[in-house]
């Protein structure tokens, strides 16, 4: 069992890895001032988030990842050849369907797999990723 946690665990943090590298590139790509702000909180939240989980990965006597991944590296590189527009809008859009893509991953991926503490705990980032995506939305609002 402590091994199938700390595995789903582990692949929980290299989403959010995934999540910080790409609000890297929104933030670098974006000139408007608010939005930039807006990306750079969910970019912290993230960014806590992860540390959240590599917390739960010891206490658990695991090793927490570093990094994306293989997947993420390949995804990564495939977004890379799609390129980065600088148009707010585009760059929002694009949050948003990662972090709704990212929340529907993570739901099927700990289904029944983690115990009650861990759950928990990625439960409770989950729920911090459905206001950011409410954010993200209300932006495209105030934008499209």
């Amino acid at each position: 069992m402590k091994t199938s946690v700390i595995k789903e665990l582990n692949t929980f943090l290299g989403g959010n890895y995934m999540a910080i590298q790409a609000y890297e590139k929104y933030i670098h790509h974006i000139n408007d001032s608010n939005i930039k702000q807006t990306l750079q909180k969910i970019q912290q939240d993230h960014k806590q988030h992860a540390m959240l989980i590599a917390e739960r990965i010891q206490n658990l006597g695991g090793v927490p990842v570093d990094d994306v991944g293989f997947k993420g590296t390949i995804a990564e590189f495939v977004n890379n050849l799609k390129g980065m527009s600088n148009d707010p809008t585009f760059i929002l859009k694009d949050a948003l369907k990662g972090e709704d893509k990212g929340i529907e991953i993570s739901k099927e991926l700990v289904k029944g797999d983690l115990d009650p503490e861990s759950l928990e705990l990625v439960n409770d980032i989950l729920n911090h990723d459905q206001k950011h995506v409410d954010l993200l939305e209300e932006l495209l609002l105030q934008n499209g």
